[in-house]
Parts: structure tokens; C-alpha cells; sequence
């Protein structure tokens, strides 16, 4: 893995999302791409209804919670996108591009999931191209979704390093003839740590769950409903006042409810899938 590192630090050093955006439009073009071989590979399996669970196990749910979160929020690129658009004001709206790239977004995570599981049912994988096979075809499509994620996690990074740098020490090393090499350092710093996290996951679909319900169920949906109260409380009057204020204090508790029984739940399925590994014996003993 360590053959990544240095890309990655090097794709990072991009530092206009001016230039990040062709690199997303490749990404974006291999992913669906990669999408079209995948589905090329269900429409060979037998896909059936039968021995499928139209529901699951409920105890399940809150991994689902924190995958969902995982999945569909990017609260982090929101504003950075709007505020480098030259139109911000077709970002929001019924019709503006938030809407509507969300909704494509939700009919893709829908269908790959449906047709995974009525596919492979039980046998499916934590991430659908771990389960199509091992051919030419399965791992050109692999090569795809890779190389798709590596050239956007510059854009994933983005935030994060512009809150580190640009707010909290560019300040104090902003008269430093050496500021830039500065920010060099802190964006190798960040890559660098998140690809020692990531070679240290062995169980991506929990640790999605794990990081979805601790950190988005606040970031996506309860500190947003928060503010919103915050904010406009005292233009919030009359039944369209209370309508706003009761739908998100239901938002910000279900945000809470979510954060604790996702976190917990993730925490102890991967502690078991740990504990199951380390009882396994050893083949070579």
C-alpha cells in the first residue's frame, strides 16, 4: 500500500478546487463506468426474491444508520462548492444542483443495493466489487473505482486541510517566509495520517458504519437543526413558526438517538469481528 502514499500526498498539494473539478468530472465518468461492469456481472447471477429477507434483522438497523450518513452526506463540500461556483445561486432550490445530484446519487446507492443483494443475497460483500469475482472485467472494474477514489481524495481533503491551515495556523505563520512550505507539511501531515488509518481498517464496512454515526449524525443532521432554531428564533412566530422549531428538535433527537445506538452498535460489531479473528487458529501452527 505504501505505493499510494506518495500520490496521495501529491494529488493533495492541489490547492484551487478550480483544478480539483476536472479530476471529480474524470472520476465521476470511471465510476459510472465501473457501475455499467458491475451491472453487467448481476444481470448474470439469478436474480430472485426467493430466500431474500424483505426485512432485516432490526439489530442491523443502526449500522444502516451510520452507512446511509456515510454514504449520502458530503456537508463538508456544500459550502466550499457553492461559495466557488460562478452561479451559487443554482445550488440550492427544488431544481439546483444539490437536489439534483443527490437524487441521482440515492437511485444509484438503491439499485446497486437491491440488485446486490437479490443478486448475492447472504454471500454479498461489505462493498459490492468484492463480491462480482476475480476476472479481467471484475478487476478492471476494481482498478476503475480505485483509481476514481484516488484522484478525488484530493477534493475529500479539502475542507479539512483549509480548516487546519487557513484558520487555525496560517494566523500565526502568515508573516513567515516559509508559509508555504508550512502548509506543505500540515497537508503530508493529514495524508499521511489518513492513510495509516485506512492501511489499519481491515473492516471497511463497520468502520463506514463507526464514522458515519459518530460524526455525521451531528454534522448532517442535529447541529443543523440546531443552528436553524438558533438563528432565526425570534422571527420563528406563529403555527409556521412552531412547525420549524418542532421538526428540528424531532431532527436533532433523532440525530442523538442515532449517534448513541450507531456508535455503540458499530463499536461492538467490531469489536467481535476483532475478537473472532485473533480466536481463529493458526493454519501454520
Amino acid at each position: 500500500m505504501l505505493i499510494f502514499l506518495l500520490p496521495l500526498i501529491l494529488i493533495n498539494y492541489i490547492r484551487s478546487l478550480k483544478y480539483l473539478a476536472p479530476l471529480s468530472s474524470i472520476a465521476n465518468f470511471v465510476t459510472v463506468a465501473s457501475f455499467g461492469i458491475i451491472l453487467y456481472y448481476l444481470i448474470q447471477e439469478d436474480i430472485t426474491f426467493e430466500n431474500r429477507q424483505a426485512i432485516g434483522d432490526w439489530r442491523d438497523y443502526p449500522l444502516f444508520f451510520g452507512t446511509a450518513l456515510f454514504a449520502l452526506e458530503a456537508i463538508s463540500m456544500i459550502m466550499p462548492l457553492e461559495n466557488e461556483m460562478k452561479t451559487p445561486q443554482c445550488f440550492g432550490g427544488t431544481c439546483g444542483v444539490l437536489n439534483i445530484g443527490m437524487t441521482v446519487i440515492v437511485l444509484l446507492y438503491v439499485a446497486m443495493g437491491l440488485l446486490g443483494y437479490l443478486a448475492y443475497g447472504k454471500d454479498v460483500g461489505g462493498s459490492i466489487s468484492y463480491t462480482i469475482g476475480s476476472d479481467i472485467p471484475a478487476l478492471i472494474c476494481k482498478l476503475m473505482l480505485v483509481f476514481a477514489i484516488f484522484v478525488t481524495h484530493s477534493l475529500q481533503m479539502y475542507v479539512s486541510i483549509d480548516i487546519v491551515w487557513r484558520q487555525y495556523l496560517l494566523p500565526k505563520y502568515e508573516k513567515s517566509p516559509f508559509n508555504t512550505v508550512y502548509e506543505y507539511i500540515i497537508r503530508t501531515l493529514l495524508v499521511t495520517g489518513c492513510f495509516l488509518l485506512a492501511a489499519a481498517v481491515p473492516y471497511l464496512d463497520l468502520f463506514i458504519s463507526l464514522f458515519g454515526a459518530l460524526t455525521l449524525s451531528g454534522l448532517g443532521l442535529g447541529f443543523p437543526a440546531i443552528i436553524e432554531i438558533s438563528l432565526y428564533w425570534y422571527e420563528l412566530k406563529g403555527a409556521w413558526g412552531k412547525w420549524i422549531i418542532g421538526k428540528n428538535i424531532l431532527i436533532a433527537l433523532f440525530a442523538i438517538i442515532g449517534l448513541v445506538i450507531g456508535t455503540y452498535t458499530s463499536l461492538e460489531k467490531i469489536i467481535l469481528k476483532f475478537g473472532e479473528d485473533t480466536s481463529e487458529p493458526d493454519d501454520n501452527v
